[in-house]
């Protein structure tokens, strides 16, 4: 297991207990694109587990996740809360706080144009659904694609070649 992050200590998986009330719910798709995004980079956050319960009150997904890849151990952060209002806050506060976010999909079509497109794997990008579609945007933007080559890509079950701009993910 590559443990890319700090943390308290090492755990068995079936040591820890998640929260009764955590109400995230993880697909199985999720959870196999998380053992995914993890086998490649590696656990980049711990688990955290309160002091007060003795519950996971951040890292369900990674755990059902690391579950999946068959981790003996898991790292783990233990936390203080205050009380359980506070604890409760923060289990369902995580949750819902990164729906906030707005994931700016040109930007990230833009963004892989530098990378090396024969051996990035686009589920590495943890998104679903995504399709790469590069449409011009400003001036800037064009100036720096009339500069850029064409890239093929060739498919690994066909062996059809494409332009880059033009993969999709199959989920």
């Amino acid at each position: 297991m590559n443990i890319q992050c700090k943390y308290d200590e090492l755990v068995s998986p079936k040591s820890l207990k998640p929260h009764p009330k955590n109400r995230n719910k993880h697909p199985t798709d999720q959870i196999k694109r998380l053992a995914k995004l993890i086998d490649y980079q590696g656990v980049r956050a711990p688990i955290v587990v309160s002091k007060l319960s003795g519950n996971i009150v951040k890292g369900h997904g990674t755990l059902l996740a690391l579950q999946e890849l068959k981790a003996e151990t898991v790292p783990v952060v233990y936390q203080e809360f205050k009380d359980q209002d506070q604890e409760y806050a923060f289990l369902q506060s995580d949750n819902a706080i990164a729906n906030w976010a707005e994931l700016d999909l040109s930007g990230i079509n833009f963004d892989l144009e530098e990378l090396d497109g024969s051996s990035f794997d686009l589920d590495w990008l943890g998104l679903k659904d995504f399709n790469l579609n590069f449409e011009p945007g400003s001036e800037d933007e064009q100036g720096k694609l009339d500069q850029k080559q064409l890239v093929y890509m060739e498919c690994p079950s066909c062996g059809t070649e494409f332009e880059k701009s033009q993969a999709k993910i199959k989920n």
